[in-house]
């Protein structure tokens, strides 16, 4: 709100920010909508575009004063659609540049069933049995153990590279070592293997290098995966939820109306 005041925008403000620890910096700021405006009006049922357009003609806000504090009983998450699978050879790995295609939403009364709703509009087939692939070749120990230990609750198997399945095994979880031989059709070997889903914890470095095939192997193969720690355990939360029931499916004046 201050910056607007202090540019003298009228309208919408598309702002980008980048939080490290508790520092705040913002990167840019531009007098015009977003694609988050249309997911942020569906999620709190407030015609924003509309509103924005009638304050640039001269409107006043008072048909819509007390908004601003409105209380929302659900919640709604915003997942990103990657064309990876027209794009063979590019890395799945994200960063800072656009590789996003569309955007899907999941909304629901709790983050792990919206999240669920979010990851099957994509078209993801998750799977509720059969094994997991778990490659974290740096990854911290906690970690790694926490993700074996939470699949096999659930009734899921885990097979892992050598690097990672010893980190697994010091602990008593049950692993099955798995090797993918980069000479032959890793679409093949994950299907022989049972794999539904992939964790490739990939950071930077050789491990991102030596694991960037079982990543392409994944997309070919339409096996869900992820490569980053919150997304490994947001993932596993939406199996949990898929496992006890199916989500409900509500229209958005449902939500709406529930507050």
């Amino acid at each position: 709100k201050a910056i607007a005041r202090a540019l003298g925008v009228i309208g919408l403000v598309n702002v980008q920010f980048a939080i490290r620890g508790t520092v705040v910096h913002v990167l840019e700021v531009n007098p015009r909508a977003s694609r988050t405006v249309p997911f942020v009006s569906k999620t709190i049922g407030v015609p924003l575009a509309k509103i924005a357009t009638r304050v640039m003609l001269g409107h006043r806000l008072t048909p819509w004063l007390g908004l601003e504090e409105r209380a929302l009983g659900h919640i709604a998450v915003k997942e990103a659609v990657l064309p990876f699978v027209k794009f063979r050879g590019v890395d799945t790995v994200l960063g800072p540049e656009m590789k996003s295609t569309g955007e899907v939403m999941g909304i629901d009364y709790d983050l792990r069933s919206a999240y669920l709703k979010s990851q099957l509009a994509l078209g993801s087939r998750l799977p509720t049995s059969g094994a997991v692939l778990i490659s974290a070749p740096t990854a911290g120990q906690r970690l790694i153990l926490t993700l074996a230990s939470r699949l096999t609750e659930i009734g899921f198997s885990v097979v892992a590279p050598p690097d990672t399945a010893r980190k697994i095994e010091r602990y008593g979880v049950g692993v099955r070592t798995f090797r993918m031989d980069p000479l032959q059709d890793g679409v093949a070997q994950l299907a022989e293997a049972g794999i539904g889903l992939v964790i490739d914890i990939a950071e930077a470095g050789r491990g991102r290098r030596a694991s960037r095939w079982i990543r392409e192997a994944a997309v070919r193969a339409g096996v869900p995966y992820c490569t980053t720690i919150d997304g490994a355990q947001m993932l596993l939360a939406a199996l949990e939820t898929l496992l006890k029931h199916q989500p409900a499916v509500l229209s958005l004046q449902e939500y709406h109306a529930a507050g």
